[in-house]
């Protein structure tokens, strides 16, 4: 037995070939993501869209596994298209917006969950397997935007610092007709939400005590799943890589407070007081 093991270990050599070939395959998420960070144009002209940079973001790892999950955002595309073929064909934005928030309730009557998932690897593969839940208010926005913008729909999103108690929020804006609808993806009923719009543009309503309202593009969707997945690295202990995250979602979001906020605090656990303190003004 012992003999036959030591027929399975792997020489230096050829753990060297295994990280080469593994490094290899990444060299495209690599450049893709520079691609993001830096405000190209995306292979095909256009900026990247949401879906790539979300996937990025959420920390896929490879490239199969990126190109296993782009298929996935086709499918969920393809089965709301085939249920609600005359509608858009023949209906308004306004319609078409509705017809897919109330498909996505339909199928998943229970998919906001609090502390859920905002990576958009889980959240497809909840949304189209059997869990009953599918992520929480970024996770949920992403995927809707996603396939809002797949179908032609002109959508993006506002962030609230404080939403109903419970801190920030994230939740989609759709432009229609020179007007703007909200949709709170966290409720079933939350297609032309009215409950946000008495958020001040800046600051904060002494009066409602309700937190600003931004409204957000791609590049700052995807810099709040940076921003997430940072949480994450920081709730582990994990300072470096969450400082990595802090400036990757910096850099799509240059005015995101609380990202230049959260990177300072890591960089006092680092013992980096100095340097923390720039980032504190």
């Amino acid at each position: 037995m012992k003999k036959k093991l030591a027929k399975l270990e792997k020489t230096p050599l050829q753990r060297q070939a295994i990280y080469q070939e593994h490094a290899s395959k990444n060299k495209k998420l690599v450049k893709l993501e520079k691609t993001l960070l830096e405000g190209k144009k995306g292979e095909k002209g256009g900026e990247m869209d949401l879906a790539k940079g979300a996937l990025l973001a959420s920390g896929v790892e490879t490239e199969q596994e990126f190109n296993r999950y782009l298929p996935k955002v086709d499918r969920l595309y393809q089965r709301i298209a085939d249920t609600l073929c005359d509608l858009f064909e023949k209906g308004s934005d306004w319609e078409k917006a509705k017809g897919i928030f109330d498909w996505l309730w339909l199928v998943k009557p229970h998919r906001y969950e609090y502390g859920g998932s905002f990576r958009l690897a889980e959240v497809l593969d909840a949304q189209l397997g059997e869990s009953d839940k599918v992520g929480n208010c970024l996770g949920l926005t992403l995927l809707y935007n996603v396939l809002a913008q797949r179908f032609g729909l002109m959508v993006g999103a506002a962030h609230l610092e404080d939403a109903f108690g419970l801190g920030p929020h994230l939740f989609t804006v759709l432009y229609t007709g020179g007007r703007t609808i909200d949709i709170e993806n966290i409720f079933y009923d939350g297609f032309d939400y009215r409950g946000h719009r008495g958020a001040p543009l800046r600051g904060v309503d002494r009066e409602s005590g309700k937190g600003k309202r931004e409204e957000w593009g791609d590049r700052e969707l995807i810099a709040d799943i940076y921003h997430s997945v940072a949480n994450e690295f920081f709730a582990s202990g994990k300072w470096e890589r969450a400082i990595e995250n802090y400036d990757k979602a910096i850099t799509l979001h240059p005015k995101y407070t609380r990202a230049y906020l959260n990177k300072g605090i890591a960089l006092v656990q680092m013992g980096r007081t100095e340097e923390a303190g720039e980032w504190f003004r």
